[in-house]
């Protein structure tokens, strides 16, 4: 059976655009506060060859399943949640209309640290994976 070979995020980090990283960082903090044994997994994915597709760099799984994830395009980080459509939304931050997940965009790290944004993170937690 082959073996896969996970990216560290740190390698990740060094390669996304110089703007985003500084707001990636924040979310990568603002989730890690919220679930601290959260697993951290690093996709294996590079650079998307247009703008219009995410840059998914990392994942967060309790138990094995899967709970919020993090990507970036050129101008804003992605917040993204697997079980998004059962999350009680009353903040109005989720976007999407996908069969399951649902995202919160982030423009700046200050949009990481809202406490609405926290909240959601931790409400995709108690869900679980």
């Amino acid at each position: 059976m082959p073996t896969t070979v996970e990216i560290p995020v740190s390698e990740q980090l060094k390669k996304i655009p110089p703007a985003m990283r500084p707001t990636v960082q924040a979310t990568r903090r603002a989730v890690k506060a919220v679930a601290p044994s959260a697993q951290e997994i690093g996709y294996r994915s590079k650079p998307p060859r247009t703008s219009g597709y995410m840059w998914k760099l990392v994942r967060y799984a309790i138990g094995g399943g899967n709970v919020v994830g993090i990507g970036t395009f050129p101008s804003h980080a992605t917040l993204f949640f697997y079980r998004g459509r059962e999350l009680d939304d009353g903040s109005g931050l989720l976007q999407g209309s996908g069969k399951e997940m649902r995202f919160i965009t982030l423009r700046t790290p200050a949009d990481a640290e809202r406490p609405a944004v926290k909240r959601m993170v931790q409400k995709a937690f108690k869900l679980g994976g």
